[in-house]
């Protein structure tokens, strides 16, 4: 398709259902690349389209604008990305995704216990952080971040 027959920022915003402002910002992060026709308006290809609705759902799952901007990368300019351009992306952001289910199955494992603390190392737990041994390997919610808990054995 030549640039000359882009769509509008506007044809975009209906589209996508994102306001016009949010895919202004989104070109000033890079994540969508418009040009100025003679009338200095902004064009965008139509597989814009795709790209923000790909933004949009990343957002959703947590992915921060900069993981996405990375994942824009391999796909290919100027041309609606096919089925073999996303697969290609797939298996990185799946192996994202199941990390970030795991900790979410994690935290909601033991929400009960953990609610007001993640063992941020806090040294009045004594059920799960006793002497506060998370605050020993480091900063943040350890055990929800990976680290096990040392179980001591009296017997």
């Amino acid at each position: 398709m030549a640039k000359s027959a882009g769509v509008s920022i506007g044809y975009l915003a209906e589209r996508t259902g994102l306001a016009v402002s949010a895919i202004r910002y989104y070109e000033a992060q890079g994540l969508v690349e418009p040009w100025r026709n003679a009338g200095g308006q902004r064009r965008f290809l139509r597989s814009d389209l795709r790209r923000l609705s790909f933004i949009m759902i990343a957002q959703q799952f947590g992915f921060s604008l900069p993981e996405i901007r990375e994942y824009l990368k391999k796909l290919p300019g100027g041309r609606t990305p096919t089925q073999e351009d996303w697969a290609a992306i797939s298996s990185d952001f799946r192996d994202h995704l199941d990390q970030r289910i795991e900790t979410l199955m994690k935290l909601r494992d033991n929400l009960d216990g953990c609610i007001g603390c993640g063992c941020l190392s806090l040294p009045r737990c004594a059920l799960y952080n006793p002497q506060d041994k998370a605050g020993e390997k480091g900063t943040g919610p350890r055990y929800l971040m990976g680290d096990s808990p040392e179980v001591e054995n009296d017997g």
